[in-house]
């Protein structure tokens, strides 16, 4: 990732670039070297290698909060922290099925975002789900605090997930509504990710396993 912002921006380790998609589409700056046509698709082609070649999996959870609404007018899971549970529930099953223990991250939003996001993991992590028991949360996840850090920081699975998850939502909306997915940039990297990023049964299965949608 460094040396992919190294060869197509100006970064430098003491003042890190930050990758950010949003940007990138505009090609504002510090990505205005984007709106030369020749460098765009260059750096298209790169990124599109780069998110083939990363060893990484994916878990989207998407949730329709209208819906939700509309299905449940008595729930006893706030919305925001019903997603994160399902989240932090299939990574568990996933480092499960390996026999691994693993780390929870996210980007800081600052403030009371950043405290609510907190409080939703501390309650997933002590209390557990219906399907899997706080002793297991304990033993499969390093820290019973959620990490969050701002993407300032340069952190590289931060970035990517930023660069992945709005091309994952658009594709999960595609197949729920049974369309293909999208004819542009970023209906290339859900193709990415359907063909050997998201997480799967073992029949190879990716809706409900790396792919979710809620309710």
């Amino acid at each position: 990732m460094e040396r992919l912002k190294t060869a197509f921006f100006r970064h430098h380790p003491d003042e890190p670039l930050i990758l950010h998609r949003k940007e990138l589409m505009n090609k504002k700056y510090p990505f205005a070297a984007l709106r030369d046509a020749v460098v765009e698709s260059q750096f298209n082609e790169e990124l599109l290698g780069l998110l083939r070649s990363w060893d990484y999996v994916v878990i989207t959870v998407v949730m329709d909060k209208l819906e939700h609404k509309n299905r449940y007018h008595v729930w006893r899971y706030d919305p925001y922290h019903y997603c994160l549970r399902v989240l932090v529930e299939r990574f568990v099953l996933w480092l499960r099925a390996r026999e691994e223990v693993g780390d929870v991250m996210a980007e800081s939003r600052q403030g009371r975002e950043d405290r609510r996001l907190k409080d939703s993991f501390a309650r997933v992590y002590a209390g557990g789900t219906e399907f899997i028991p706080p002793s297991e949360f304990e033993e499969r996840l390093t820290s019973s605090q959620l990490k969050v850090k701002p993407k300032a920081n340069n952190i590289a699975g931060l970035q990517l997930a930023d660069l992945i998850a709005h091309p994952s939502f658009r594709g999960a909306l595609a197949r729920k509504n049974r369309q293909g997915l999208p004819a542009n940039f970023g209906g290339q990297i859900a193709a990415i990710l359907e063909a050997c990023k998201y997480n799967r049964s073992p029949g190879g299965q990716i809706e409900g396993w790396g792919r979710k949608w809620l309710p």
